[in-house]
């Protein structure tokens, strides 16, 4: 059944966006962190989305070659990468992680980028939310019409 399908898709959506809003608070609770495990800063991390396809790269060419239409099955959370951006260098002498000058490096967390990502990864599970009623209730009708 179509519907259904059309339920995983925006179920998939739902994960994905609850993944991407976990990664957001961890990266704003840790936007004063200055010493991890490591000894560095936290590092902000983000979230890779990529399509969830039915086959591998070969099947869905050669079905869109023939002039069919590749199975879009959703999407899922490929991996969560660190970002790669330099620290800031804050200038704090009586912080404990101030080196010999006074400079303690903060975290890349850029607390207005995140509450930018947050927002957007809001409106995009309600979004999916709002997708998944209306097939259901699509879905209730269709069923209704049967009576």
């Amino acid at each position: 059944m179509a519907f259904l399908n059309a339920m995983n898709i925006s179920a998939s959506g739902l994960t994905a966006q609850r993944a991407r809003m976990d990664v957001i608070a961890e990266n704003i609770s840790n936007s004063g962190t200055t010493r991890t495990e490591s000894g560095d800063p936290y590092k902000r991390r983000m979230v890779v989305f990529e399509p969830r396809t039915q086959g591998g790269f070969g099947e869905i060419f050669s079905k869109t070659a023939k002039g069919g239409r590749a199975e879009q099955q959703g999407v899922v959370v490929s991996k969560i990468i660190e970002d790669e951006t330099p620290f800031k260098s804050v200038y704090d002498p009586t912080h404990p992680d101030a080196d010999e000058r006074g400079y303690v490096m903060m975290p890349n967390v850029d607390l207005l980028k995140e509450t930018l990502d947050g927002m957007e990864a809001s409106r995009a599970y309600d979004a999916n939310v709002t997708a998944f009623n209306a097939i259901k209730a699509m879905a209730t009708k269709g069923l209704e019409v049967g009576k």
